[in-house]
C-alpha cells in the first residue's frame, strides 16, 4: 500500500548508528529503548560480537496507531542483520527473538495472513483471504498500548465467539476484541467509528487503535468514503 511502509536500510560501517527520518519519525528517539535497536542488540547477543551497520529508518507508518509499525521495523531489523552479516540463524531462531521484542513482532517475520496463538507470538502461516475493498483511516490520535489493555477490567471481556476454519481458506469474523477498551481509553475513536459508518462502511479497529479499517461493497463507495473521510482535519486515508 503506498505511503504506508516503512523502509530500514544499512550496510557495514565501523561503528553501530540509526538514522531516522520521513514524515511519522518526529519525536522518535534512536537510542536503546528503538525497537530496531533492540533487535540489533538481540542479534548482537547471539552472534556473540558487534554488528557495526549504519542503518537508516525512513518512517512512514505513524506511532500509536495500531498498525505495527515500531514491530515491524524490529522484524526488518532482524532480518537486515541476519543478512548483511551472513548470521544465518534461521527462521525458528529468529521468531524466538522477535518474541522477546513483541507479541507481535513474529507475526511479520512470517508475513502473508498469519494465525497468531498464545500472546501472539505463536505464529502459523495460513492461506491468503479474500479482501473486500477496504480503506483505512488515521484520525490524528495517539493510542496507547498500555492504556488500553489496562481498561480491559473496565468494560469486560466480549463474549467468546465461534471462530470459522480460517485454515480450510474461510474469512475471519471482522471483529477486534479489543474495540470496547479502546473507546474507553480513548473517547475520540467512537466519532470516528460513527464517521466510517455514516460513508457506509463497516470499522473495525487496527490493533488498539487509533486507526480503524472500513470494509465497503465495492471500490466505488470505497473511493467515494476515502475522498469524503481523507478532507477532515488531520486525517489521513490510504485504500487497500
Amino acid at each position: 500500500m503506498e505511503g504506508l511502509t516503512d523502509t530500514l536500510e544499512g550496510e557495514p560501517a565501523g561503528a553501530f548508528s540509526l538514522e531516522l527520518e520521513g514524515p511519522t519519525a518526529g519525536g522518535l528517539r534512536a537510542d536503546e529503548g528503538n525497537l530496531v535497536v533492540r533487535a540489533w542488540r538481540l542479534l548482537e547477543r547471539e552472534a556473540r560480537r558487534e554488528l557495526p551497520a549504519r542503518l537508516k529508518l525512513h518512517k512512514r507508518i505513524p506511532a500509536g496507531a495500531g498498525l505495527g509499525g515500531g514491530s515491524s521495523d524490529a522484524a526488518a531489523a532482524l532480518r537486515l542483520g541476519d543478512a548483511l552479516f551472513g548470521l544465518d540463524l534461521g527462521d525458528a531462531l529468529l521468531l524466538r527473538l522477535g518474541a522477546e521484542l513483541g507479541s507481535d513482532v513474529p507475526l511479520f517475520l512470517l508475513g502473508g495472513t498469519v494465525l497468531g496463538l498464545g500472546r501472539g507470538e505463536r505464529v502459523f502461516p495460513l492461506r491468503p483471504v479474500p479482501l473486500e475493498p477496504i480503506l483505512i483511516a488515521h484520525p490524528g490520535l495517539h493510542v496507547a498500548t498500555p492504556s488500553v489493555y489496562k481498561s480491559l477490567p473496565q468494560v469486560g471481556y466480549p463474549f467468546p465467539q465461534a471462530c470459522p476454519s480460517l485454515g480450510a481458506g474461510e474469512a475471519p469474523p471482522w471483529r477486534n476484541d479489543l474495540t470496547g477498551a479502546a473507546i474507553y481509553a480513548c473517547p475520540a475513536l467512537s466519532e470516528v467509528r460513527a464517521a466510517l459508518l455514516d460513508t457506509g462502511g463497516e470499522p473495525l479497529l487496527c490493533g488498539s487503535g487509533s486507526c480503524w479499517a472500513a470494509r465497503y461493497p465495492d471500490g466505488a463507495r470505497r473511493d467515494a468514503a476515502s475522498h469524503a473521510l481523507a478532507a477532515r482535519p488531520g486525517w489521513t486515508v490510504w485504500n487497500l
